[in-house]
């Protein structure tokens, strides 16, 4: 590796690449070696040392090398292909290692790459973003407006080389990319953001309205079709584009492809799960219910998944009976995810506790050795708080043990049953039910205790020694209600006291013990005493069922099961929706824990929520600090025009117009430099968007020539009072990354109105407002000018420049400022304003009072008059 030849030098990280490991001890000896050949300035040696870290880069090398790949990617001289590569080593190492790369830090620089001339490093950063972002939202916010920019030029503009066509399709890799990360965030509120991308995405679906013969257009066409409905669902899922995609995945399900049906089934699930009304949907329900059964065993898990998040009330019964019809045909792997989703259903629906518990029984009858322990334990739940339940549960089960069962005939034929013991789940449940509610079905013809226990009895032969465990809970239970049936329960437990399993050879000793107390002995009574209800617990079913789906390096977006999921996806709770349980589907950590007080021989499994979602602040941006910033500041904040900011490279210019409560601000940013300033973003951030409202009029150029000049125009609201002024970020590239942040003077007066008062009315206003709190006055010092006068002109035009009225012949002193003004706000209404100075030429001081309808306004005004007239004196 530290060879002249260039052949040497391949072969030196052939060798490293093939023969190490990432926790080899020998790579910490090439480690300077391959950081020689990132500062270099030879295109393959770069290439060959980012393949080297991006192929065995463990920890310490990522941690000793993560700044060199990523000076790399954002130099300006590094060529176009080791640009691709820095990006992807960065991306390997972000999923190997991620804590050693520090990703908000470098968000504004990578985010910059996105506006790169090249599509192939595009691609590449657009990569690296997605990875980012994910877990650092806010910090990559920026690539929101990039991705919107980047998908008009290319859809709208057509912007690209022909290189990147593929077959007639703009760089669909990129489009998908950029579609995909648009969703990660929530949809824009700036009208001109959501107008290009309505645009570019009714553009998409008109492109793929018809196929053509050519395959692989087809293919480049429908993937970015379908990460384009998946934006349209995400923005706003009852928008006229999401009325077309409805009509266009309607199609899609019913193609011959194998591909296209999956993707249609898969969006579909997706429309099913944001949108308000599923009723486009259910008309294609008998063509969704026969892809379960296609050739292709992805297809079938789509159909499923759509099948699970289009069920509502309507249509539960009829979408349960067929999962259940087609579970006992169903491949193997997907039994298990099929039976949490038809108990989730079940519950979720139920029209009746007959239907529910029917129901259950036959999916735990059909499912046999799939069920988990999540199913009945949520059965036993809900029949223990459901007092109405209790007696028909008894009775149905019981009919169920009669009869053989399909599990159970299937375990009788696998072998011989003295050598195969198998956990009966059904029995479990049974017992239990039986256990508690058995005695209330015991004076019925067929279902005496003697029938009872005979039944149970012979069945539980053929279950493990955890189930038989909790058949002894049942019989010391039935010692207790069914004295008749006694002395066959303590030979029984006097058989299990000698055997070899710990658990039933204990439990038989402590309930042979108890059994054999004198029957005056209140201590079995209160030992077998019934289940009390449980407390309001969620079900582990939703829990166990998230467990199904992995994390994948892309994150989903959306889950299954429709609508009320998603709303709440951080703590997955769902609400009934039409079901007479009244129980609350989420998940848990403990499964043993939601049914706290049932004995229970079983280990527990833990579940645990894949779903993280970390709250993140949404912090300020750090505030440029210069010589006459603040100056700048502070008297565009009483005059309409002039400058905002300036340096050796930019110059930021401002020219604004009020009225009532709407404003209009024109920025202007020249380029002072002979070089462009590319990857041109402004952004503003706002600490209170309830109360102002700033959007750009149309979306911001990427580049600005060399000694040119841009103008951004912003439409301004004021909805309520706020008190910050909102901060304007713009960020370029010229030569390296700058980024300006200063505030706009947007200050609460500009929203004020003139209003002309005669001395009367003006004086019977300002006793009418009052003294404190809606009073706010102070006194400071104050300069005279150099001919010893005060400076009155400079007052007025402070105080006017507030759009306040200044009101003559009001105050019989002429040096006194008298002002008056009404505050126009789009949501809380008109607040009334009145102002006066009074200057004291001998003592040097001035005092000055605010009196308004909202003590804030006062204070507000007060502060602001006085900061500017103290700047002036």
């Amino acid at each position: 590796m530290s060879a002249i030849l260039k052949s040497d030098i391949s072969q030196g990280y052939l060798a490293v690449t093939l023969l190490m490991h990432e926790n080899s001890d020998f790579l910490r000896l090439v480690v300077n070696s391959i950081r020689k050949d990132l500062d270099g300035n030879t295109e393959v040696d770069n290439c060959l040392a980012l393949h080297a870290i991006a192929n065995v880069g463990g920890s310490e090398m990522a941690e000793a090398l993560a700044e060199d790949v990523h000076r790399l990617l954002i130099s300006p001289t590094s060529q176009t292909f080791v640009k691709k590569k820095a990006a992807l080593t960065l991306l390997r190492l972000y999923r190997k290692h991620a804590d050693v790369i520090p990703a908000v830090e470098w968000a504004l620089r990578i985010v910059s790459i996105m506006d790169d001339p090249d599509l192939g490093v595009v691609i590449c950063v657009t990569s690296l973003v997605m990875a980012l972002a994910q877990d650092n939202l806010d910090a990559y916010a920026m690539c929101y407006t990039k991705a919107v920019d980047r998908l008009h030029r290319l859809v709208i503009e057509h912007e690209y080389s022909a290189t990147y066509a593929y077959y007639k399709v703009p760089s669909p890799w990129l489009q998908v990319k950029l579609l995909r990360l648009l969703q990660y965030y929530p949809p824009s509120e700036d009208p001109t953001i959501r107008s290009v991308l309505h645009q570019v995405l009714q553009t998409i679906m008109n492109n793929s309205a018809e196929p053509t013969r050519n395959v692989q257009h087809n293919n480049a066409q429908h993937a970015v079709l379908f990460e384009a409905i998946g934006l349209a669902i995400h923005l706003d899922s009852a928008s006229p584009l999401v009325g077309t995609a409805a009509v266009l995945l309607a199609r899609f399900i019913s193609s011959k492809e194998t591909n296209v049906r999956y993707l249609g089934l898969d969006t579909m699930a997706h429309l099913a799960a944001r949108a308000e009304s599923l009723e486009p949907i259910k008309r294609h329900q008998s063509t969704i219910i026969l892809s379960l059964r296609d050739k292709d065993i992805s297809v079938r898990r789509r159909a499923l998944d759509l099948l699970y998040s289009m069920c509502d009330v309507d249509n539960s019964e009829v979408v349960v009976g067929e999962l259940l019809r087609y579970l006992k045909i169903a491949d193997y792997a997907l039994r298990e995810e099929m039976v949490l989703k038809i108990a989730i259903l079940t519950e979720k629906y139920a029209s009746s506790y007959k239907w529910y518990v029917d129901t259950i029984l036959q999916l735990i009858s059909a499912a046999g050795d799939h069920v988990g322990d999540e199913v009945w334990y949520r059965v036993v739940q809900i029949v223990t708080n459901t007092e109405d339940l209790q007696e028909y549960a008894a009775r149905v089960v019981f009919e169920h043990l009669k009869a053989p069962s399909t599990h159970e005939s299937l375990v009788k034929v696998g072998g011989n049953l003295t050598n195969h013991f198998y956990r009966f789940i059904f029995m479990e449940l049974i017992g239990y039910i039986l256990g508690e509610y058995g005695h209330l079905v015991a004076n019925e013809p067929g279902y005496s205790p003697v029938e009872q226990f005979q039944v149970l009895h012979t069945k539980s032969q053929f279950c493990v020694a955890s189930t038989r465990s909790l058949l002894l809970s049942t019989y010391i239970k039935w010692v207790n209600v069914f004295p008749e049936i006694k002395p066959q329960l303590l030979n029984i437990f006097e058989r299990y006291r000698h055997v070899l399993d710990a658990e039933l050879q204990q439990r038989a000793c402590e309930f042979y013990a108890l059994a054999s107390r004198p029957d005056d002995d209140e201590l079995l009574q209160n030992v077998c005493e019934e289940m009390p209800p449980f407390p309001p617990r969620v079900s582990a079913l939703l829990g166990r069922l998230n467990m199904k789906h992995g994390d994948t390096e892309d994150k989903r977006v959306w889950v299954h099961g429709g609508k009320e999921a998603n709303l709440d996806r951080d703590a997955m709770k769902r609400k009934p929706e039409g079901g007479v349980l009244g129980k609350a589907i989420g998940d848990s950590d403990d499964i043993i824990g939601s049914l706290a007080g049932l004995d229970l021989s079983v280990n527990s499994k833990d579940t645990t929520d894949a779903t993280v979602d970390p709250t993140s602040s949404n912090q300020a941006p750090r505030l440029t600090v210069g010589l006459n910033v603040n100056q700048w500041f502070e008297k565009l904040t009483y005059t309409s025009e002039g400058v905002l900011y300036e340096d050796d490279q930019v110059q930021i210019g401002l020219k604004s117009r009020y009225q009532g409560h709407l404003g209009q601000l024109a920025i202007y940013i020249g380029n002072k430099v002979s070089a462009p300033l590319t990857s041109f973003t402004t952004a503003i951030h706002l600490n209170d968007s309830d109360a102002l409202s700033i959007t750009f009029a149309k979306m911001p150029p990427s580049i600005i020539a060399p000694r040119t000049q841009t103008q951004q125009l912003l439409h301004v609201e004021c909805r309520r009072m706020f008190l910050t002024p909102p901060i304007l970020t713009v960020s370029y590239l010229a030569g390296s990354h700058q980024a300006i942040s200063i505030q706009l003077p947007v200050v609460i007066t500009k929203f004020f109105e003139e209003v002309k008062l005669s001395p009367s009315d003006f004086f019977e206003r300002w006793k009418l407002i009052g003294g404190p709190p809606r009073e706010d006055q102070t006194i400071y010092p104050i300069a005279l000018d150099d001919t010893g006068h005060l400076g009155i002109y400079k007052y007025r035009q402070v105080v006017s420049g507030h759009r306040l009225s200044l009101l003559d012949d009001v105050d019989p002193n002429p040096n006194n400022l008298v002002a008056a003004g009404v505050l126009h706000m789009s949501v809380e209404g008109k607040v009334g304003c009145l102002l006066r100075l009074e200057p004291n030429k001998e003592a040097k001081l001035c005092r000055l009072t605010v009196r308004s309808t909202s003590e804030t306004v006062a204070t507000e005004v007060r502060k602001s008059v006085e900061r500017l007239l103290k700047a002036v004196s």
